[in-house]
């Protein structure tokens, strides 16, 4: 059985079958909506470019193909480990031999958002689009990334866009101080009006509430402030959770049990930590992972230690990146100029290279880092020492 019928969850199952499971194979989402990409929602969907037709991540024959008892729409809402069943919020329960747990995550809300728009699922993509007119005032809270491609297409469709950031650089933490004023240079040039150090206490009916009391006023607002795993559904089974499913180097939460996409935190045995993740790619990744792994011996299972990649298209620039960049030491630029916008840039934790991003540069000036990465080859090794430091 799998929980979480979105990438995750669908690489799962997709996998379990080929690699020869032909028993019975439950597939369970929240949303009526057959497994569709999440990404294009802040881009593609939001802009008015895609149809939603174009979001399936596979047709239905080939959904129908997989033999498949689909339950959409249809939220998981317990777990019992001793009788190996899942509750439903339709009150029935499932028995299963193995599971994956690939429930996702949910956005964070500030107080009195039942006002404003958020956006993960489709449904909130296409609520935000219908509101984003020319000279619509939007206040998106949280410039981080998704924050700041919805606030980019948002100016692409003639809206008003004020983006609020409690940090002093937006994703400094994530990408260094120097590399997150490059990306928040970006609004600027393009007339967003980018306020950073500033915390909201409320939505309102006319905008938001600041710290200190001031009403930034909006016909619309986005609060993007991150996401919370959803776990509370697995309260009282017996799995261990904390910030996400805590799962082992396999994925392996508890005995036939694995987890995989933004809601699993793994131990990645490449980089010497726990971490989760909520990128596209790692969700498909950890899903076939994690049904591989379900379905080997004890000693034919492999531990998940990918190198993550992320990207981001923000007005005409894309972001991509290799590896992990949060908690680093130091970051070097190692192609390119920090302020022409164009730049390969490394990131050093201890006496490793462990990340590397670029900013408006081909594919392949990233691509060509990932190997080094997967090698943990030394810093000394991996950067020439004319490298610029960033901070």
């Amino acid at each position: 059985m799998v929980a979480g019928a979105s990438a995750a969850g669908l690489a799962a199952a997709e996998t379990l079958r080929r690699a020869g499971y032909d028993g019975s194979l439950t597939l369970v989402g929240d949303e009526p909506h057959a497994p569709y990409d999440r990404p294009p929602l802040s881009k593609q969907i939001l802009s008015g470019e895609w149809t939603t037709g174009r979001l399936l991540l596979r047709p239905r024959a080939d959904l129908d193909a997989l033999g498949l008892d689909l339950r959409l729409g249809t939220a998981a809402t317990g777990l019992d480990l001793t009788d190996r069943t899942v509750c439903l919020a339709d009150g029935s329960r499932l028995p299963y031999d193995g599971l994956i747990v690939a429930t996702g995550v949910r956005p964070r809300r500030l107080p009195g958002d039942g006002r404003a728009h958020v956006l993960r699922t489709l449904d909130d993509a296409l609520a935000l689009r219908e509101r984003l007119k020319p000279g619509c005032r939007l206040v998106v809270v949280g410039a981080g990334f998704l924050g700041a491609e919805a606030a980019a297409v948002a100016w692409r469709l003639g809206a008003r866009v004020t983006l609020l950031e409690p940090a002093p650089v937006p994703l400094a933490h994530a990408v260094g101080t120097e590399v997150g004023q490059v990306l928040a240079r970006a609004h600027l040039d393009h007339g967003v009006e980018l306020r950073t150090g500033v915390s909201v206490t409320e939505v309102t009916g006319g905008g938001v509430r600041l710290a200190d009391a001031e009403l930034v006023e909006a016909d619309e607002v986005l609060v993007a402030i991150g996401s919370l795993p959803n776990t509370e559904w697995l309260a009282g089974s017996g799995l261990r959770v904390g910030d996400g499913v805590l799962c082992d180097e396999f994925c392996e939460a508890a005995p036939g049990v694995y987890a995989a996409g933004d809601v699993a935190r793994w131990d990645n045995p490449l980089f010497g930590t726990s971490m989760r993740i909520e990128h596209r790619t790692n969700a498909a990744e950890q899903g076939m992972a994690a049904a591989r792994n379900l379905l080997a011996a004890p000693d034919a299972r492999r531990p998940f230690a990918p190198v993550p990649y992320f990207w981001s298209d923000q007005y005409d620039v894309k972001v991509q990146a290799y590896g992990h960049l949060r908690g680093h030491d130091e970051v070097a630029v190692v192609e390119g100029d920090l302020a022409e916008g164009r730049f390969v840039a490394a990131y050093r934790t201890g006496e490793r290279l462990t990340g590397a991003l670029t900013v408006g540069m081909p594919p392949k000036a990233v691509r060509a880092w990932r190997q080094a990465i997967a090698g943990g080859t030394a810093w000394r090794d991996a950067v020439p020492a004319a490298g610029t430091e960033a901070a």
